[in-house]
């Protein structure tokens, strides 16, 4: 790339502003640098693609991207320039993984996916019109080729991604094109069939419009309304389709014979209807009212079909101007509009239309019927689902595309493909390298199951806290295996859940007979099934449980107080949290090395001799030893705001094995955990304890961490200090 002067954005600018102008585009091509092609193959796609990008309306950006796109040796000076057409360039690679996947699997016929794919991959949507722009330039060029099996692949690749998505953003003016070249190289002898068809009575069809573009020119003009007649093209494509979908031959179709009328504002609109339906008689069954009703896409028009002179058949458009720029130009005609600084009503407009169809684009991919109809009743059922970007999609070992919600795990993706391949997933690969079952996926990636023998779904993956499943949806499969084991073992199996968290928070000995209305259950049974089916969470108990312990030994103030009481003064912040030593001041506070509280625990203080205020856990061992020798000195404490981590022990106990410490570390570091200090010792047949010191934000935090330390494989346990 030559050097670059500053203002070259404007120089990029110019080039699809020339091309839509017809000057010499060549010239000003050569003139940017000698890697850029002037002449044969590669320099006609390159012109056909600005000239196409130009009537689009298309922006600086966009076009360095198209540029960067056909000459390789570009693309890192460009971008190095113009730093914003990264995401373009991204979203470029991500199109190509589309492309190839087409390649592999054109046979099995899955494109609504793989545009599914291509939008989920894409984040700046401004590249579709690149992507468009280029395809339509590729099949001009292989028009003029040799036929051959790389046209028809491409033409496969037009049929299902190009001209799909030119419908669904209305771009009408590439969409026929894309279309008829696509037919034309996929189906040759049907199109020759209705060429020749149409050829045959083109003269005489041309005199015909003629003859009514005049009558009614003549007719609006008797009536004061002000528009432009001309007869509209008809496309090989469309005819075929309308063909197929009426099972009628080419001589009952009603638009072979075609005009359409252009006039100022809606208004006018219905006007001009009036002058065709009093002009000539109406056909009831083939009229469309657009503007009143737009298509989902947001095209507007008004379509009639009458009985014109001589008694043929005759379909009549009318639209206003602006309405007949946004069909030919789909969104790039908003965006044209509101560059050029328009009237405050039409860009106001222009801009909310660019909305609605922006928001459509991305919900459109998840319309399960035929994109290319083009009454827009593919997109009926696609309005009341998710946004794309709530969406991922990722592959299967064969290139199946699978549509996940966002968050989604291997294990999500296990129970999409099928209930028993997730009751039997043990692991899972992404892109050929290991991932826990707790990854979360991104769209584009390769996803391969890794299957036990035996259906063996696991308990914990129904725990919302541990990450394992995202979609309600596999959670309730999961939730219904459970259903299925008998009462006994879901009574043994939630005990053991519901102990062994409440172990690790020091819990164990806790009474549960006062939460058991907070889970609208009788009996500790009851509780325990609820565990084991998922329906409650293990974390959730226990913080019932430390809530009930706040709420016991909170104090309680006077209903009625007859003096002015002093209102106690929150003591100053300490190095590691702050308290509330209720009705005592300007106390020196600290947290007790024993057990560390978290934030969230139930707490005390106990006034020291020398050290002010020590703040312990309420089960602490150290503290019901103090307490019991000196009640005096225990003092109320709450919680107050924190003012950042807080230190708490851990003990792990595991089977010594290599990369233990590092996959602990891992585990540590999902959470966002900072360790401050980590002990180990031997306890014998290759056994080993750990003891960390780490500094967490609360205790859901704390909780969470607790568990996935106490999954990690070969630990035994993992509990407080």
């Amino acid at each position: 790339m030559p050097e670059r002067p500053d203002n070259l954005r404007d120089r990029l600018l110019t080039l699809p502003m020339l091309a839509a102008s017809g000057a010499p585009l060549r010239a000003a091509l050569a003139s940017l640098g000698d890697d850029v092609p002037a002449d044969g193959r590669e320099a006609d796609v390159l012109l056909d693609t600005l000239t196409a990008l130009g009537r689009l309306g298309a922006d600086a950006d966009v076009v360095a991207t198209a540029i960067a796109d056909a000459v390789p040796a570009w693309r890192e000076p460009m971008q190095a320039r113009l730093p914003a057409i990264a995401p373009l360039l991204e979203g470029l690679s991500a199109a190509h993984q589309v492309w190839s996947l087409h390649a592999e699997h054109v046979s099995e016929g899955n494109p609504e996916g793989l545009r599914r794919l291509l939008l989920a991959l894409i984040r700046d949507l401004r590249l579709v019109l690149v992507l468009l722009a280029r395809q339509l330039a590729l099949m001009r060029a292989a028009a003029r080729d040799e036929d051959g099996e790389a046209r028809r692949a491409l033409a496969a690749l037009t049929r299902d991604i190009h001209a799909p998505l030119a419908n669904r953003l209305g771009i009408w003016q590439l969409k026929w094109e894309l279309e008829d070249l696509a037919f034309r190289f996929l189906q040759p002898e049907t199109y020759k069939r209705i060429a020749g068809l149409l050829d045959d009575k083109r003269l005489g069809r041309e005199r015909y419009i003629e003859t009514v573009r005049i009558q009614l020119g003549e007719a609006l003009s008797a009536q004061g309304v002000q528009g432009e007649v001309a007869g509209r093209p008809k496309h090989i494509y469309s005819i075929w389709k309308k063909m197929q979908r009426k099972q009628v031959p080419i001589g009952e179709l009603y638009d072979l014979r075609a005009v359409r009328v252009l006039v100022d504002d809606v208004p006018a609109c219905y006007a001009a209807l009036g002058v065709v339906h009093a002009l000539w008689t109406p056909i009831p069954s083939e009229f469309d009212d657009y503007i009143a009703r737009p298509k989902h896409n947001d095209y507007r028009s008004l379509h009639t079909a009458v009985v014109g002179p001589d008694g043929k058949t005759l379909e009549v458009q009318i639209r206003t101007r602006e309405m007949h720029e946004a069909s030919e130009l789909g969104v790039a005609a908003h965006w044209r509009y509101k560059e050029s600084g328009g009237s405050q009503r039409s860009s106001s407009a222009s801009a909310a239309a660019l909305e609605r169809r922006i928001e459509w684009m991305r919900r459109l991919l998840d319309a399960h019927t035929d994109p290319a109809r083009e009454d827009g009743e593919a997109l009926a059922g696609a309005l009341g689902t998710e946004l794309v970007e709530d969406r991922v999609f990722v592959l299967t070992p064969k290139g199946e595309i699978v549509d996940l919600p966002q968050g989604a795990t291997p294990l999500d993706f296990a129970y999409h493909v099928h209930t028993m391949v997730g009751h039997r997933c043990r692991g899972a690969k992404v892109d050929g390298r290991i991932v826990p079952l707790d990854y979360v996926l991104r769209s584009g990636e390769h996803v391969e199951i890794l299957t036990a023998k035996e259906a063996a779904p696991r308990r914990d993956w129904l725990v919302v806290a541990n990450g394992f499943l995202a979609s309600p949806r596999s959670r309730e499969k999961v939730r219904s295996w459970f259903h299925k084991l008998d009462r006994a073992r879901n009574l043994q199996a939630g005990r053991e859940l519901l102990e062994k968290d409440l172990r690790r928070l020091g819990l164990l000995q806790a009474d549960l007979a006062p939460v058991l209305s907070r889970f609208n259950v009788v009996t500790v049974d009851e509780l325990y099934v609820l565990v084991a089916l998922g329906d409650v969470g293990p974390n959730q108990i226990g913080r019932a449980l430390l809530e009930l312990e706040r709420e016991r030994t909170a104090p309680v103030e006077p209903a009625a107080p007859t003096l002015p009481l002093r209102t106690p003064r929150r003591a100053p912040k300490t190095g590691e949290s702050d308290f509330h030593v209720v009705g005592v001041d300007n106390l020196l506070v600290q947290v007790a090395r024993c057990c560390r509280p978290v934030p969230g625990e139930p707490i005390a203080g106990y006034l020291t001799r020398a050290r002010g205020v020590s703040v312990h856990r309420r089960d602490c061992p150290a503290f019901l030893r103090l307490s019991a020798g000196h009640p005096q000195r225990v003092l109320p404490v709450e919680w107050g705001r924190a003012s950042g981590g807080h230190e708490s022990d851990l003990v792990v106990e595991a089977v010594d094995r290599r990369h233990l410490l590092k996959d602990l570390s891992n585990v540590i570091a999902q959470e966002d955990v900072h360790v401050l200090s980590i002990q180990s010792e031997t306890m014998g047949l290759s056994r080993v304890r750990l003891k960390l010191r780490v500094r967490v934000g609360d205790y859901g935090q704390l909780a969470r961490l607790l568990g996935k330390l106490d999954d990690t494989p070969g630990v035994d346990a993992a509990r407080r200090g």
